[in-house]
């Protein structure tokens, strides 16, 4: 929890720097992960993939534009980078 404050503290001070390279480092990420999902085909189980990678990303990008509070920015971005290598690592393995 300590390092969850420390960094949500430094992402306060310095949201305005922070959510530009938040926003393309995770849509990045976003695409690797999207990249991967659709490379093991297209069943409904990739779909569900997907859309739950392409939702966290569009989710923490609304958040920002519509100029949430800090910490739901912040919260949804970890939810995004953290979900996004999750599929990663789990369709690289398949």
């Amino acid at each position: 929890m300590k390092i969850y404050q420390r960094s949500l503290e430094e992402y306060k001070k310095g949201i305005i720097g922070y959510s530009p390279i938040a926003i393309i480092g995770q849509s990045c990420l976003g695409s690797a992960a999207a990249m991967y999902i659709l490379a093991n085909g297209n069943s409904i189980l990739q779909m569900i993939q997907l859309f739950i990678v392409t939702i966290l990303c569009m989710f923490y990008n609304g958040a920002i534009l519509s100029q949430q509070k800090p910490k739901l920015s912040f919260d949804l971005l970890i939810a995004s980078i953290v979900v996004s290598i999750i599929v990663v690592a789990i369709n690289n393995i398949i």
